[in-house]
């Protein structure tokens, strides 16, 4: 049994994604943020912290988008969705699965501050001004490296790059487009 707890149009999409590119359908149960259900007894079972993702496989619960990534693809190699140990691009390959939790982190905090607050009064454009900044800046790296390739590794499409499929979307609410050719090219 595969079962992905997920939030539609969050970090969730991730898994949900690269288990579709594994040929593997899971059984989704999905909730809602707004409503309570994550913050239930019986969902801090599945996830202490009351988050999604949380993915149950192999007779085990993982929790953490990037730690659930890096386990499918060691636990199936056959997919070649990502650089094994030892490989020369392993390296390059963990830090663009980790670097896209910095773009995610500044998605977040807008959210937070655009989508979430009940009250407009409670926004600070003081906040969204500094979180809007450093989302361009960490885009930047981005806009340079996919600059010459199609893809985060230079030998093709792996599990990074469905890492980032959800931040770069979600970037282009924030921030212009048009400001990043090579990033809206690879988004696209």
């Amino acid at each position: 049994m595969i079962r992905l707890h997920a939030v539609p149009g969050s970090r969730s999409f991730r898994v949900h994604w690269l288990l579709a590119e594994m040929g593997l359908e899971p059984e989704i149960e999905n909730y809602r943020i707004a409503d309570g259900s994550l913050d239930t007894d019986s969902y801090r079972d599945v996830n202490p912290a009351g988050r999604v993702p949380a993915l149950e496989i192999d007779g085990r619960t993982l929790i953490e988008s990037g730690a659930i990534i890096e386990y499918l693809c060691e636990t199936r190699p056959e997919h070649g969705l990502a650089p094994l140990p030892g490989d020369a691009e392993r390296a390059e390959f963990l830090v663009w699965v980790h670097y896209s939790e910095t773009v995610a982190t500044c998605i977040q905090n807008l959210n937070l501050q655009q989508v979430f607050l009940p009250d407009a009064a409670m926004r600070s454009p003081t906040v969204i001004g500094i979180e809007t900044r450093r989302l361009a800046r960490s885009l930047k790296p981005l806009e340079r490296h996919l600059g010459g390739q199609d893809f985060l590794l230079a030998s093709g499409f792996s599990a990074a790059d469905i890492m980032f499929g959800f931040g770069v979307e979600a970037a282009f609410h924030y921030v212009h487009a048009a400001k990043f050719p090579a990033l809206s090219a690879y988004s696209e």
